[in-house]
């Protein structure tokens, strides 16, 4: 079949320009391949990571057809298949990874993605544990705890797509804190507190997701970043000692809500999360200019009214509730 990739190129600061080439290759062949091919008969200029072409490295990472994928998992006919079955030549775009700035064409510099990785202290402690005479042995379910964390390859397909990333330069993104739950998680780990208190802190850990699901969709090995850093907040929600900051006033708070009223009774909501039921004087000043406006456009709710189904959504919170609790003993 004839294909016509069209291919993203960019030089380091400078205007990004679409170049095309057709190929005539076969439905099982991957991306990967269609770019040697690009690159070897057509155009040499042209540059990409690639390693091991075998879905284990990661270094193929890049936007195909407007998501995040590995150039050398995704094929022609899948892409084809999704994206433009019914065209006469069908167009494959390419295109570099997100979040990061562009070195040259499909290259980018992930020096963020690595300094963010590093922030998370992704490395087993076990300096307070040293039994010199002794490995530190796991049983087989402490072990399989990891295994799905564990198979991240460090690829960046997630950090590409992230939203939070994109409004916020400060958080450190999904593959950085899936590594982080599997230290959490670790039996031989020593610093669980420590680890949580850090990831705890304000929109730079965990409370900095926007809970997309974009990268649980983009990643490779089903690695599920999303579902590790909803674990992290439970792990955090669930301790006493936590010092009770904003970020978890609005997740506790949220759900008190719903489950009192089935919807959020917004008068509640800005006064005990900002204003912290009135013990937050700054937080409860920074309200009154919004009170203000609402006020002047008669939006202010006076009073508030449950919705239909309440009792049914407390039952079903309480249910998710209970079985987490199950879950943990």
């Amino acid at each position: 079949m004839q294909v016509v990739f069209k291919i993203v190129r960019q030089d380091q600061n400078a205007a990004s320009r679409v170049e095309s080439y057709s190929l005539e290759v076969e439905p099982g062949t991957t991306i990967l391949d269609c770019l040697n091919r690009i690159k070897w008969e057509q155009d040499g200029t042209l540059a990409y990571r690639k390693n091991c072409r075998n879905t284990i490295c990661g270094s193929c990472s890049m936007r195909i057809n407007g998501r995040s994928a590995l150039a050398c998992k995704e094929n022609v006919g899948s892409e084809v298949a999704r994206f433009a079955p019914d065209a006469e030549i069908p167009e494959i775009t390419i295109a570099p990874m997100g979040n990061m700035p562009v070195i040259k064409d499909l290259v980018v510099d992930m020096s963020s993605f690595w300094a963010n990785l590093k922030a998370v202290d992704p490395y087993v402690s076990t300096a307070s544990r040293q039994i010199p005479e002794r490995e530190f042995l796991q049983s087989p379910e402490e072990r399989d705890k990891l295994n799905q964390t564990g198979n991240c390859i460090m690829c960046g397909a997630c950090y590409s797509e992230c939203n939070a990333r994109e409004v916020n330069p400060n958080f450190v993104g999904p593959h950085a804190l899936a590594k982080a739950y599997r230290m959490v998680e670790d039996s031989r780990d020593d610093l669980s507190d420590d680890r949580l208190d850090k990831y705890n802190q304000s929109t730079d850990g965990v409370w900095g997701c926007t809970r997309c699901y974009y990268c649980n969709a983009v990643c490779p090995m089903e690695v599920a970043p999303m579902d590790q850093i909803g674990k992290i907040k439970q792990e955090i929600l669930a301790r006493k000692t936590t010092e009770v900051t904003r970020s978890i006033r609005h997740r506790r708070t949220l759900i008190d809500l719903v489950k009192k009223g089935g919807w959020i009774d917004e008068r509640q909501f800005g006064l005990q999360v900002v204003a912290n039921n009135f013990r937050d004087l700054g937080g409860l000043i920074s309200l009154a200019p919004l009170g203000v406006r609402m006020l002047t456009k008669r939006k202010l709710p006076m009073g508030f009214e449950p919705s239909e189904g309440v009792k049914t959504v407390r039952s079903l919170i309480e249910s998710v509730q209970a079985f987490e609790a199950q879950s943990k003993r």
